[in-house]
This record gives C-alpha cells, structure tokens and sequence, in this order.
C-alpha cells in the first residue's frame, strides 16, 4: 500500500470513501510518522493520540454504513489557538498552560461535524505574535527542508508555523491555521505548501485566542489547491456568536478548479517591488506573470499607491488591538498566576511578566502606548485612516482586474535566529501579506519554484472580497503551470 501520510487530503477522503484503508489506518500511521519526527521538528504541543484513534473508529463506522460527512475519517492538525474542548489550549504561550476549554471553537467544530479526526494541537508563535514561530512558549519549530550546503535548522515562518511544518513533513493531512498579518501565506511559501486566507467574516473567530480582532481570519494549510479549497468550506459558517460572521453562503470551491484564467485581468502592482528582494524571487513573479498570460490571462500594471504604509499602519493597529484583547490575562480570573504576590498591582504585573514572552511584551507595550492619551489620536487614529486608504487603493482597482499577482514573501525560509536580534527586520516579512489583512481580503500562497539553496518560493493571488472562486481559478492556474512537485529530503 501507498505510504498513507503522503496522500493529499481530496486522495485520502476518495480513499477513505471507496473503503481502500481506515481511518484507523491512516490515523495509526500519522501517530507513528509524528512519534518519530516530532522531537527533532517540534510541530505538535501535544498529540491526542487516543482521542485520534477514538475518532477514527467512529468514522470508520459511518462509512462502513456509507454515511459521514466530507472529511470523514481524514487525520487533520489543530493550529494550538483554536479551543478545542477537553484538550488543553495555550496559544503557545506560559500564561495560558494548563486551560482546557470547556467547549469548542466554532471552525473545528466545523471540522469534526464533517468527520475530521484530531492527531494533536501544533505549535504557533506565542499569541500568534511572530513571523518565525520562534517566540512559542514551546520552542521553536523546525522546518523540514534544507537549504543545499548547509545543515542549518530553518524556519517553517510563523505564527502559523507548526502547522506548516507538519503539512510539509506529512505529520498530517492538512492543518487549520489562522493569519493576522500573513501568519498562513508567509509559512506555506517557506515551506512549499499552499495556505489561504479567506474574506475577513467567512471563518467564525469564535473559540480562536484573539490576537487582533479585526485582522484574524482562520484558514488551512495544505498540500494542493484542490485541498485547500476542501478544507476552507468545511472551516467557513455564518455564526451568531461572531458578530464580525458574514451571513454569507459558503460556496463549493472545488467547482471553481480546471476552470482556467482564460478572459481574466490580473493586476501587477508596481509597489510590491521592494529593495534588497532577491533575483529569483523576481524572476518567479515574472514567471508568474508569463504562465497566466500563456494561459489565456490579461496582465495589468496597477498602482496600489499606499501601500508602503502598509507595514507601519498594520504594527500600531495590531498591537493596539492586541492591548485591549490580552488585558484579561492579569492572573486573577484564568491564565497564569503569580504565586509570590505581595499586593494586589503587584499580582497583576508580576502575573503578567511571567506568564508573556518578550514578543507579546513588546508587542503590548507598543499597542497600550498608541493608544495613551498623549498618542491615540497621533498614531492609532492616523493609522485607522491609512488602513482606510490602503482598502481604497484595492477598491480603485477591482474595475480593472480580477485578481492581484504578488510574490509571497521577500525571500526563502531563513535560519532559525537570523533575525531575532532586530524585531525590525522580522517584521519586514509581512510586507506583502499585511495589505490583505487590512483590507480583508482574500489571499492565496501558492508554491511555484525553488531558490538557488532549493528552498521554496511562493506566489500570492490577492482576490476581491468573497470572492475566493477567482483566488482559487488563479492559484489553480498557477499550479498547474508551476508543477511544483518538491519535497524536502528526510533528514529528521
């Protein structure tokens, strides 16, 4: 048989179906494959094994019957932000170890409605704060590929970074992951899987650890286009508990692959190229470019002028927003607390040193000083009507294209503690993922060539709002096109 764990999700659901393998089967197989590749890549926090294989054999017996739901029996891993009830959830962070939900995030109850089984909750960095996966409370998480001529450990990228390293490494069919500011597209291009985020509202941000509630947006991690579009679905409801849910309907994705580009413009924006980007991730966007035009695609130079504001605008609402959602944690209702306490204001500081990382510090330090007295109006308030501007620019150019062609990142996977001395040039990552955030807007990152190190490199398509069909023809274009079909070499 077929190693199991290297299956795609949409093989592994048709297997299932057609009664090739069990559930159990598969299940046991992706236990045994993370037993072995988990202390050297550190994806998963925990591993629920038991409750997996519980799982599996329940959908094993549905489909015995001919019954279960469209991801029935499928061994998927859980992004440690999502509450998942009677597993303990931390956000890859001190001051949340030891909560265990009580009830269930709306997305992976989504999943588990559908017949998914849970293998585990995957490292993240701390509060989903972070480009690296380097300030998880847990360590960092190790990516599975190599750069050729060197044994250095890179990153998977962040904060969604234990997600991608076991969809890279097949510790799972595919995982949940969610994107603040690129924390899913920047990971999938560093480690050749495809990760999507949809329109701000189409996932419930129910159950999910907030980080900034008006940029978070659940989406998946996965091997293929056709999997992400699988997965997306069964992630994406309306939910009364969110008030910022669509009451939308959630299309059937998967019809808009094969489709083609044929007719469709695709916009060009001159801003996305920055300075120190390296030669072959311009060469791949060119290519980009080249693929969809020989595919029967309109290409369009457009102009998305505020963009270099973009970066700035985003890391004051972010953090702002973060100051006012982490304030809960102050040690006397849940999260950690300070056990040698002297006073009431010392119980709530010391709490709070202890249990929060130096990221999520500086972070909460820069977001309660934008939002002082003496600043809101200098810097929060300026920066709300840039991200309005930033939207505007997007809004101006949907007359003209489709969808927006950009690279993923500025460069490859780097090493682990390249860039922790100076927050700056970490940051840097996000600057082509941030825009779709602010603006709330669908993005895709799509695996398309490697680097001169034969590392990865992604391309990103930027859609209009709800309208992840586009997103999808494109990247599905650009997949075929690329034929992508790189796998890290096992080393671990």
């Amino acid at each position: 048989m077929t190693d199991l764990t290297k299956l795609t999700l949409k093989a592994a659901v048709d297997g299932l179906t057609a009664r090739d393998f069990s559930s159990e089967e598969i299940t046991a197989a992706f236990l045994k494959t993370i037993e072995a590749a988990n202390p050297t890549l550190n994806a998963y926090v925990q591993i629920t094994g038991d409750k997996a294989l519980a799982m599996a054999r329940a959908s094993d017996a549905k489909l015995a019957k001919g019954e279960g739901g469209a991801l029935e029996g499928a061994p998927l891993g859980i992004k440690d932000l999502f509450c998942t009830d009677g597993v303990q959830t931390t956000a890859g962070s001190n001051m949340l170890k030891g909560f265990v939900p009580p009830y269930e995030s709306t997305v992976t109850a989504n999943l588990w409605r559908d017949g998914a089984v849970m293998l585990g909750k995957l490292n993240m960095d701390e509060f989903a704060m972070g480009s690296s996966n380097e300030t998880s409370a847990f360590g960092p998480v190790v990516n599975p590929w190599k750069s050729s001529g060197s044994n250095a450990d890179l990153t998977p990228g962040g904060s969604s970074g234990g997600s991608a390293s076991a969809v890279a490494a097949d510790l799972c069919l595919a995982a949940t992951a969610s994107d603040t500011g690129g924390s899913i597209r920047q990971p999938a291009a560093f480690t050749g899987t495809v990760g999507i985020k949809p329109t701000y509202g189409r996932a419930s941000r129910f159950g999910m650890v907030a980080f900034a509630s008006s940029l978070d947006q659940a989406g998946p991690i996965t091997k293929t286009v056709a999997d992400a579009a699988i997965l997306l679905r069964s992630m994406c409801s309306f939910d009364t508990k969110d008030s910022t849910s669509l009451d939308v309907e959630t299309p059937d994705w998967t019809a808009s692959l094969g489709k083609g580009v044929k007719g469709l413009r695709i916009g060009i924006p001159k801003e996305y190229v920055v300075d120190g980007m390296p030669a072959e991730q311009l060469a791949l966007w060119e290519q980009g470019k080249a693929w969809l035009k020989d595919a029967g695609a309109e290409i369009v130079e457009i102009s998305l002028p505020h963009t270099k504001y973009a970066l700035p605008a985003y890391y004051i609402i972010a953090p702002a927003e973060a100051s006012s959602n982490l304030a809960r944690y102050d040690g006397m209702r849940f999260g950690h607390r300070a056990s040698e306490a002297k006073s009431l204001t010392d119980l709530y500081e010391t709490s709070r040193a202890e249990g929060f990382g130096k990221e999520v510090q500086r972070r909460l330090t820069i977001g309660a000083y934008v939002l002082s007295a003496g600043f809101y109006d200098a810097y929060y308030v300026r920066a709300l009507k840039v991200r309005r501007r930033i939207a505007q620019d997007f809004d101006d150019v949907w007359g003209k294209v489709d969808a927006i062609l950009t690279p993923s990142t500025p460069s490859a996977a780097f090493a682990l503690g390249d860039k922790q001395v100076d927050p700056l040039t970490m940051y840097l990552n996000d600057v082509f993922t941030v825009t779709a955030n602010l603006a709330g807007l669908p993005g895709i990152s799509v695996p398309a060539g490697l680097d001169k190190g034969g590392l990865p490199l992604g391309l990103q398509v930027i859609g209009k709002a709800l309208d992840e069909a586009t997103v999808f023809r494109v990247a599905d274009a650009l997949e075929q096109a690329a034929g992508f079909v790189a796998r890290p070499e096992k080393w671990w």
